[in-house]
């Protein structure tokens, strides 16, 4: 292998003895070329490490193909079981997986499309909410579209599309679903103070639980003023700060008796602050949370929360975009939720 860099196309031409011309079409598969001159040019590929591009990463990979998948971060439980799906569903069907974290920047998040692009992989799955913009949809748009035009497709997983007629897969959850079942619940426990506590506003993810939870309050009668929204973000650092100020300077906190947090992490962060205040969950607060990551039964108390498929949703983006890809994009595929109850809730404290 060279040390002065990447090799180019020219240094497998020499070593094989041919012409630029020929390893071209000996990449590109397109055109005949004799058998013995296509053996000289791969193994020249390979005695180079030749990965410049997608057509010598299969080469190179033995015509593997590759799925790339890309998440807001690798540490959520979350996320990693998604990945986890997605990486099991490749592997079980020969194909390599790639994973890329974008920390939640909707650019970083596109530019490893575009990379992903340019590499040659055949499936893009975007996992996860997004605070969606006019660029961020565009963007997407064309994305989707230059897939598709090259033979691959893009994935939206766990988030629906910009616009309908782009064409991507779908493959999500029923978060407003889930979250209006859960806050039934804490409703029909005898709650009527919800706080729901991690809203992220624009995010898709997150703006379907407050809608949930928006429309379980109307449903038993509460008035759009019984909402109270909020907005920390994700995280269970992010839950500890907000449970916190929620809770300062009152050791019975009076204007809430429950806490609907929007994902396990923000309801880890609630229940440490809720024992940092002295209080106690579920006897004077109530704590839910949302996904039920392995950890949830763990917690202190164990946690009520919503079951989300997180990996069978990566399994089932890998799925249905290799079943049918002739129609896999644009198509919509919804997967439930359900509720799982531990002992995080019970009836609000007397008098409350």
């Amino acid at each position: 292998m060279t040390s002065k860099g990447r090799v180019t196309i020219r240094e497998v031409a020499e070593r094989a003895g041919v012409s630029m011309a020929t390893v071209s079409r000996v990449l590109s598969g397109n055109h005949p070329v004799p058998a013995s001159t296509r053996a000289r040019v791969l193994r020249a590929a390979r005695d180079l490490d030749y990965v410049a591009n997608a057509h010598a990463r299969a080469l190179v990979g033995g015509g593997r193909k590759m799925v790339a998948v890309v998440l807001r971060q690798v540490t959520s439980p979350f996320y990693a079981q998604v990945a986890e799906g997605v990486e099991a569903e490749a592997a079980a069907r020969g194909w390599l997986c790639l994973v890329g974290t974008t920390g939640g920047d909707p650019g970083r998040e596109l530019e490893f499309v575009q990379l992903m692009r340019e590499e040659g992989a055949r499936l893009v799955i975007l996992v996860g909410g997004v605070v969606e913009d006019d660029a961020y949809r565009e963007r997407v748009a064309h994305y989707a579209q230059a897939l598709a035009s090259s033979g691959a497709r893009l994935v939206l997983c766990g988030r629906p599309a910009p616009d309908p007629d782009i064409p991507a897969l779908v493959v999500e959850f029923d978060n407003e679903a889930g979250a209006r079942a859960i806050t039934g619940h804490l409703l029909s426990a005898g709650h009527r103070r919800v706080v729901f506590l991690g809203g992220l506003p624009g995010n898709t993810a997150l703006d379907a639980r407050v809608a949930g939870y928006r429309a379980a309050l109307a449903e038993h009668g509460l008035g759009p003023e019984a909402a109270h929204v909020v907005d920390c973000g994700l995280g269970r650092a992010a839950g500890h700060r907000a449970m916190t100020e929620l809770l300062k300077g009152a050791r019975n906190p009076g204007h809430f008796t429950a806490v609907f947090a929007g994902d396990d992490m923000v309801a880890a962060g609630a229940l440490r602050a809720i024992a940092d205040a002295g209080l106690r969950v579920p006897a004077d607060i109530s704590v839910v949370g949302y996904n039920d990551i392995p950890l949830a039964e763990d917690f202190n108390p164990p946690l009520t929360t919503v079951r989300t498929p997180a990996e069978e949703l990566g399994r089932a983006a890998v799925r249905i975009a290799l079943r049918d890809p002739e129609h896999a994009a644009g198509a919509h595929h919804l997967l439930g939720t359900h509720i799982v109850v531990r002992d995080s809730v019970q009836p609000p404290p007397p008098g409350a």
